[in-house]
């Protein structure tokens, strides 16, 4: 029983140490971080945006999982990353992205067209869930320091 309770009040004293770690980092090391989005860092990464998305911001993301990026043709992940698609890539990551810090409370039952930092607009409608274009949000209003991550199903692609 002791076992127990010493177990207990060790988590106790860790977990929120942990919460508050994850708190203290950027965007960029928040989603490296969480393991789910090794193809967006990499895009990220080949796009040149490391350094404006660990800038001040703050920022709001619609950060598209593996799995949503799994979910475009095959070879359209590894054509947009050659260095000749660099601009097509920019402008795709960066329909992802708002400028300032909206929560999902921000947003609750509402329906809009938000500006990207592309300049193109999403569709966002919190009526029911979360949807951003055709995206459902799985996962909402993950906090970094430099702004907010919400967790997308598919990438969004900027009208053409």
């Amino acid at each position: 029983m002791k076992l127990i309770q010493r177990l207990v009040f060790a988590l106790m004293l860790i977990l929120p140490v942990s919460v508050a770690k994850a708190s203290e980092k950027d965007i960029v090391d928040t989603a490296v971080g969480a393991g789910s989005f090794n193809t967006l860092v990499a895009a990220v990464q080949a796009a040149g945006l490391v350094d404006t998305l660990k800038g001040d911001g703050p920022f709001t993301v619609f950060a598209p999982t593996d799995e949503a990026f799994a979910k475009l043709p095959a070879g359209t992940v590894e054509n947009l990353l050659k260095p000749e698609n660099k601009d097509q890539l920019v402008a795709i990551l960066t329909y992802h992205v708002v400028p300032g810090k909206v929560m999902s409370s921000d947003i609750a039952g509402k329906k809009a067209d938000v500006a990207s930092v592309q300049g193109g607009e999403i569709a966002v409608d919190a009526t029911d869930g979360v949807k951003v274009d055709n995206a459902k949000v799985i996962a909402a209003d993950v906090e970094a320091t430099n702004g907010v991550i919400h967790v997308i199903d598919t990438v969004i692609l900027p009208k053409s």
